[in-house]
């Protein structure tokens, strides 16, 4: 088994030309967000066929994959292969944006729009123009800027805020998703008709579980960055530790992969990396939920077994958690405490009965969290 995986890590040492980095690594290294992608495992070369397909369109994409699996990569690879390639590329998280600003942001804004609109300013329409426009977490967006994302890619054109005039726009654009459209179509919290607009071409990024054969090339592929970052000598693999990381579930996909092999590099005290510098435990995944010999199933305390979509969610909040604590913001477990109660009701429609049961508590301790948040009276 050890001889075979070295077979594979010395194939991906002939293939380093399919090898994808982030043109700007220090912007991803505290996200969540993969900087590396390999086309070493047979489905990856087949998604890789898919995209030299396509790229030389002008068809929208969709990209659909968990957090962390390179889904950013793929568009910016579908770029630099399209006729587009020479114009601008541009990346926008639908997420982080406010309800209020999104609109603005992507479609620009007259002077005098709204308070504090000093200036007029190009949104990223106009700024990705004779280019690509990447739209990450497209299921995030208000369902009032769905509407006028739909007319935008309708009509090839955009109004600026505060503005009445139309301006013409060749954009390319490439959407992508961790969640499943269809689901809010039918829930009500993302159109149908922009869901089909945008699914023109869907590219599904299958998670790092599904594609072993890419672990260790990305492995070899970080163990040269951070040999060159920090200047260290070149480690090696123990048998054991090829075996743990092929076997362990990655609920966090590349970017949790390359965090485990910076982690590694930084402690060893040897040129070859023992399963203990991984810090993967068979057992104990972290305090709160645990992996199973079986499957790498994930169980935890209160609710059981958990899917390893919820798996790769927890990997995405315990990052955003370490965000926060690095921040070192005020009262925050009231912030995140509110914060979960009051997107939970939002998600429930305001029912009392279905937000008690997502959240595992009785109405009566919802009904006095709500009273505390002044949710209702």
């Amino acid at each position: 088994m050890s001889a075979q995986r070295w077979d594979i890590r010395d194939s991906y040492t002939e293939r380093a030309d399919h090898v994808i980095t982030h043109p700007n690594p220090s912007a991803v290294s505290l996200s969540v967000r993969a900087s590396a992608l390999v086309f070493s495992d047979p489905k990856s070369q087949n998604l890789l066929s898919l995209i030299e397909r396509i790229a030389t369109s002008n068809a929208t994409a969709l990209i659909i994959g968990e957090t962390g699996t390179g889904k950013e990569l793929i568009a910016r690879h579908i770029h630099s292969l399209s006729n587009r390639k020479n114009g601008p590329f541009q990346a926008i998280n639908c997420g982080a944006f406010s309800e209020t600003l999104v609109e603005s942001e992507l479609f620009g804004y007259e002077k005098g729009a709204f308070t504090g609109a000093n200036m007029s300013k190009i949104g990223w329409f106009e700024t990705a123009n004779g280019g690509t426009l990447f739209l990450d977490e497209i299921g995030d967006l208000p369902q009032s800027t769905q509407v006028k994302l739909l007319r935008v890619l309708q009509e090839r054109e955009v109004v600026r805020v505060g503005s009445r005039k139309p301006i013409p726009i060749d954009v390319r654009l490439i959407a992508a998703t961790n969640v499943n459209l269809e689901e809010a179509v039918k829930a009500g919290r993302f159109r149908e008709d922009l869901y089909y607009r945008i699914k023109v071409v869907p590219v599904e990024l299958l998670p790092l579980r599904e594609r072993r054969g890419d672990i260790l090339p990305l492995v070899e592929h970080f163990l040269n960055v951070y040999r060159s970052k920090l200047n260290t000598s070149e480690h090696k693999l123990s048998p054991e530790t090829i075996s743990l990381l092929m076997e362990y579930p990655w609920p966090g996909n590349i970017r949790e992969l390359e965090n485990v092999i910076h982690r590694a590099v930084l402690v060893s005290t040897t040129d070859t990396l023992s399963p203990k510098d991984l810090n993967l435990p068979k057992i104990s995944f972290n305090a709160s939920h645990v992996i199973t010999d079986e499957h790498y199933s994930v169980s935890t305390p209160a609710t059981g077994k958990i899917s390893y979509e919820q798996q790769s969610s927890l990997y995405k909040l315990e990052s955003v958690l370490e965000e926060l604590f690095e921040q070192g913001a005020d009262n925050l477990y009231e912030l995140i405490n509110g914060t979960t109660v009051s997107k939970a009701f939002e998600h429930s429609k305001n029912n009392q009965v279905h937000t008690a049961k997502l959240l595992g508590i009785s109405r009566n301790i919802l009904r006095a969290r709500l009273k505390e948040l002044n949710l209702i009276a």
